[in-house]
Formats: structure tokens, sequence, C-alpha cells
């Protein structure tokens, strides 16, 4: 095969498969339902469970890529979270090795890339006949994972004829090892595939090319050599599923590194272990029970470390969001006792109180919905947060003061909800520089209004200033009444479009919906709501 040919053909196979991905990711984000989440969430629920479903699943399908793949998938659409995803990794490791079996006991090979062609067809048929429905997302995620498929096998005839001329090198030594496993991690990244390669090292070992030793290097580095399809599969993924990517890729490494460690003894102990079992003399045999007890071991090397594993990767590939997404005060060990636990969650409820202020203070400046994503994205993952510590709280002891401090507590977190709602609604609804001049200047009027409220609540820090609060409100509102009749005037007269009309009201009552529940959240905290005008329509 030509290079030119080969270029291309790993360029396109490279091409299908992130799109098959992306497909995948995306359809599975439009199709999860409940059901599925309950599904995921029992096949995950403890680590025997996820390991369990990782091997049975990846010794149902014969193709560890594609369950890592499917996995990270899962991971990045937040269907699956990290530690289940760790242990169906390693699963679809010990499944893998199935397909040595076939080929030692039986010589057959089921190959998964087969079914890509009608995967393609059948997901296309159910997302053109299904676009908007759950049934067209399905579809969507099915072609997705024809393509990848596709991109797999596309990737492997592309390098079929260069994998056919690379000369295994010979003998036992320690730079012979290394190139072994050298060998089998470029076959694997060339084809994608370490079934492939273990193939070759079988057919190689059963034909007197390399040593049972030699072969079992091979298989070692095939085993290293296929965690590149994670990182590919991860490449533009969520922090979560590069973090379950670099899982897959410590459990081989490490368990490769183990098992070269060990290899001289691990083949003897091994001979004695297929004669017990009574299974065949051939070096193939010998080769496919090497790839299993070399998984099994890497999961029993795994097994009392996960836990910190996941908490080191929790540390790594870090985005803001994160990091400002992460409770700062609401600790389990304040539980126990209720007004402790209270006051830590007054403090994140400040916090969150914030973060909503600070969106508003954004969409009053002209901030639209993508300027707004990372901090609504912050303030979700706090929200949901603080309501599960509220879950986690033991009422069993709360005194009378304490539940009631608890509610104020909650009913201002809900009003911090609302106002982030609100304000997401309206920076969804930008009007541009479309409006008239007197319209134009009403709205720089509500502008300057509301950021003079936000000021005044961040002011807010004695029962004496909430007087200077109700005026605040009392001005902001003014100023909403008087550009609701600007922009009323301005569609009637025909000024302006009736639709930027429609939109700009819209905009401008969620603000002032925000802004009106912001202040309600500081000022239940020092007395009643001041008054304020009657709202309108």
């Amino acid at each position: 095969m030509a290079v030119n040919e080969i270029v291309a053909g790993l360029a396109g196979g490279l091409g299908l498969f992130l799109l098959g991905m992306l497909m995948m990711t995306e359809g599975l984000k439009l199709a999860a339902g409940p059901s599925l989440e309950r599904i995921l969430a029992n096949a995950t629920r403890t680590r025997w469970h996820a390991l369990g479903s990782g091997i049975l699943v990846t010794a149902l399908v014969q193709s560890s890529s594609a369950v890592t793949v499917a996995a990270i998938g899962f991971v990045n659409a937040g269907l699956l979270g990290l530690g289940g995803a760790l242990w169906v990794l390693f699963g679809a490791n010990v499944g893998t090795t199935m397909t040595g079996w076939i080929v030692a006991l039986l010589g057959l090979k089921f190959k998964v890339e087969a079914l890509a062609l009608p995967l393609i067809g059948i997901g296309v048929a159910l997302r053109v006949t299904g676009t908007g429905t759950r049934r067209g997302a399905v579809g969507e995620a099915i072609a997705g994972f024809g393509l990848l498929f596709f991109g797999i096998a596309l990737l492997q005839d592309s390098f079929s004829g260069l994998a056919a001329q690379v000369s295994l090198p010979q003998g036992s030594g320690a730079t012979a090892v290394v190139a072994q496993v050298g060998i089998g991690a470029l076959l694997t990244v060339l084809m994608q595939s370490s079934s492939a390669s273990m193939t070759i090292a079988l057919t190689a070992a059963q034909g007197g090319l390399l040593t049972p030793q030699g072969a079992a290097a091979v298989v070692i580095g095939a085993n290293i050599g296929t965690t590149v399809t994670a990182v590919l599969a991860a490449a533009a993924a969520t922090s979560n599923a590069r973090r379950a990517a670099a899982a897959h890729v410590i459990f081989n490494v490490v368990t490769g590194v183990v098992a070269l460690l060990l290899l001289p003894w691990l083949i003897d102990a091994l001979a004695q272990l297929r004669a017990a079992l009574g299974l065949p003399s051939d070096p193939a045999a010998k080769l496919a029970l090497f790839h299993t007890i070399f998984n099994v071991l890497g999961v029993l090397l795994m097994w009392p470390f996960a836990g910190r594993l996941t908490v080191w990767l929790q540390h790594r590939f870090r985005v803001r969001e994160e990091d400002e997404g992460a409770p700062r005060y609401l600790d389990d060990t304040t539980l126990g006792v209720p007004t402790l636990a209270v006051d830590a969650l007054e403090r994140e409820v400040a916090r969150i109180g914030a973060l909503v202020r600070r969106m508003l203070r954004a969409v009053l400046d002209g901030a639209g919905t993508t300027a707004l994503a990372p901090d609504q994205a912050v303030a979700v993952r706090l929200d949901a947060a603080a309501q599960a510590f509220v879950e986690r709280m033991s009422r069993a002891a709360m005194s009378e003061a304490t539940s009631e401090h608890l509610a104020g507590v909650l009913r201002a977190l809900r009003y911090h909800e609302t106002a982030g709602e609100q304000v997401a609604a309206a920076a969804a609804l930008s009007t541009g520089t479309l409006l008239s001049a007197g319209a134009q200047h009403a709205q720089d009027g509500f502008v300057d209004a509301g950021i003079r409220l936000l000021d005044q609540i961040e002011a807010l820090q004695l029962p004496s200033c909430l007087h200077d609060l109700a005026a605040a409100l009392e001005q902001m509102e003014r100023a909403y009444e008087g550009l609701k009749v600007r922009l009323l005037a301005d569609g009637a007269a025909g000024i302006v479009k009736l639709t930027v009309m429609e939109a700009a009201l819209r905009r401008y009552s969620a603000l002032r919906r925000g802004l009106q529940q912001a202040a309600k959240a500081v000022s239940g905290a020092h007395g009643p709501m001041p008054a304020a005008t009657p709202r309108s329509v």
C-alpha cells in the first residue's frame, strides 16, 4: 500500500472515529431518560457490578475499544460517574481476553466492525424518521456507534499492508523484550485493535517465530497501545471523560510494568497452571491464559487503590467551573450538629447569591448566553450540592429555632435559584441596537437602576439599611415601568418591529423579576421584604 494511501486512510479513519464519538455522545444526551440513568446506576452501583458489566459486555461484543469508547461517551454525556466508569474500563480489559481464547481454541474471531454499515443505516433511518424525538436521538447514537466502528475498520485496512511487513524481534533478553513490547504497542496503535496484535503474536508463537515469553511481551505492548483509543475518544471531551481515559492509561501501563517485571516467573507458573487445567500444550493456549491472568492481576493491583486514584484524578483536568462549583462550606462532619450544618449551608447559599448577582450584572451589561454559560454551570452545581446537603441533614435533633433558621436559608436558596433562572432567560433574549433612541435612553435608565439595586443588596449589612434597599428597589420598578411604556409606544407606532418589542419586553421583565428575587433573598434575613410597587404584567 502506497504512503499516500496510508495517510489518506489514517486521516479518514481518524475523522470518522471522532465524528462517531461526537454523534454517539450527543445522541446519548438527547435520548437519555430516567430509565437509562437507572440502568447505568444499577449496573455500576458497586465496583463488583461495574467490573462485571465491563467484563460481560466486552466478552459479548469482542471489542474492548468499543466498550472503552462507549464508557467514556457515557461519562462525557453525564450519564455515568467517574467511579463506576473506572471499574467498567478495568472490566473491559478482562473481558477482551475472551478474544484470545476464541482464537486459541476455536480459531475464530468475531469482528465487531462488521456491524458498522448496518448500524449506520439503521441509525440514519431512525434519525431521519424521528427528527426531534427520542427515536431520532437514539438513531443518532446508533449511527455514531457505526461510524466509530467504520473508522476503526478503515484504520485497520490502511495499515494492514504495513503490519504484514513488520518483523517481530527475536530473543528473551531485556533489549529484545522491550522491543517486543514496543512492536505490540505500535501494531495496536496502527491497527486500532489489540486483538489484531494479539492474533499476530499468537500466529508468530504458534509458528515458532517467538518464544512464549516474547509473545507475552507483545501482548503486554498491545494492552498498552490500546489506550490510544481512549485518549482519542476523550481528546475533545469533558474533564470527567478525560479522567476516565487517564485511569484507563494508568491501569494498562501499571499492569504492563508489573507483568514485565514478573514475566519469567509468570510464564513458568502459567505452564504449570495450563497443565493442571488440562488445556492444550500449544503456545496459543499458553498465551491466552497469560493474557487473562495478567489482566486479572491488574484488577487485583488496582482494587485497594481505586478510591485514592479516583480522588487523585478528580484534582486533574480541572476547569474553572469545577473549581468554583465545588462547595466550600458543606462539610459532612457538621451534619451531626444541626446548628453547625445550617450555618454552613447559609454560608454556601450566600456564595450562590453572590454568583447570581454577578450574573445579573453581566446581563445588565449586555452579556449573552455564551458569556453567561460558565457562571450558570457553576450555579447549577452549587444548587445541586446545597440540596443534596439538606437531604443528608439530620432533623431528629433539630431545635425549633434551628428549624426556623433552616427554613429561612432554604427560602433564600429558592430566591437565588429563581433569580438565576430569570437571568438565564434574559440572556437568551438579546435586542441588539434595534431600539429607538427613546427606548435606548429608558433602557439605560433601567440598567443604571438595576446596578444601583445590586450595589445596595451587597451593602446590606444591618436592618437599618432596609430603607435604602426599599428605595433602590422602588427606583428600579419605576425605571422598568418607564421602559415598558416606551417599548409599547414604539411598537404601537411602528418605530420598532413587534418581534423586537416583544423580545425586549420579555428580556427586561425577566431581569426585573431576577432583581426582585435577589433583593428578597437578602432582605429576608433582616426583616420583612421592603414594600415595592405592585407588579405589572
